[in-house]
């Protein structure tokens, strides 16, 4: 197993190898507005500092969010250019379940990344490895309260204290994603990397999401261009 692993959906662009035991290399930029820019250079970073080569990758995994459009668009669709070379699968996971899988706390926690437009992407988790409620975007004020709290450190005096990482580390995303694979047969995993007939876009379709899933993009909103309606009439 040679997992390739990148998110895009936050400000970090992180990237990592992992070879079904350890993480071979790791490479994360902080930069909000430069994924495009900076995701092939951190490929490219963690293929030449673990001495691997693309074309011996067995897995694609992308963070699918959520998160901003285009930053997360970056993540998916290369992912998916990159399977398609290679001839293996593309993977989604999404990124909240990462930044908890890095977390790993034992007890009911919640992390939050920033959704912009004074909004927070929140789930709450089990354990590290178990989310129990969410996506969801909401305000900070409606976060729900209780828990302790990890991720971005925006709205600490609505939400409380947050601890644990910012944002995600494309090392954890692989290392869930390898551990996923690992407990899959092939015929499993192939059907997991299947890419749904219409987009994850809703709610309901991103918390009924398992941890390994295909690289498809999970919103939480609707996009901000809508196709115009019927021009009005206009009466003297």
């Amino acid at each position: 197993m040679l997992v390739l692993a990148f998110d895009t959906a936050t400000p970090a662009v992180t990237a990592a190898l992992h070879d079904g035991t350890r993480v071979l290399a790791e490479s994360t930029t902080i930069d909000a507005r430069r994924h495009g820019e900076l995701l092939a250079p951190a490929i490219q970073t963690v293929l030449r500092e673990s001495g691997a080569r693309l074309g011996e990758v067995t897995a694609v995994v992308a963070g699918a969010g959520p998160g901003p459009y285009t930053g997360l668009r970056v993540g998916l669709m290369t992912a998916r250019a990159l399977a398609t070379t290679l001839g293996v699968p593309a993977y989604g996971v999404c990124t909240l379940d990462a930044v908890a899988y890095e977390a790993g706390l034992p007890g009911p926690f919640t992390v939050v990344t920033d959704a912009r437009r004074k909004e927070l992407f929140w789930a709450r988790y089990g354990d590290a490895r178990t989310r129990v409620d969410g996506p969801r975007v909401a305000r900070p004020h409606d976060v729900p309260a209780g828990d302790a709290v990890v991720g971005v450190r925006l709205y600490e005096e609505i939400i409380g204290p947050v601890t644990g990482p910012e944002h995600p580390s494309a090392g954890a995303l692989a290392a869930l994603a390898a551990e996923q694979l690992a407990m899959l047969t092939p015929e499993e995993a192939l059907a997991a990397a299947r890419l749904p007939e219409g987009r994850i876009d809703s709610e309901e379709a991103a918390q009924g999401r398992s941890v390994l899933g295909p690289a498809a993009p999970i919103y939480l909103r609707r996009p901000d261009a809508q196709i115009p309606g019927a021009p009005k009439r206009v009466t003297a």
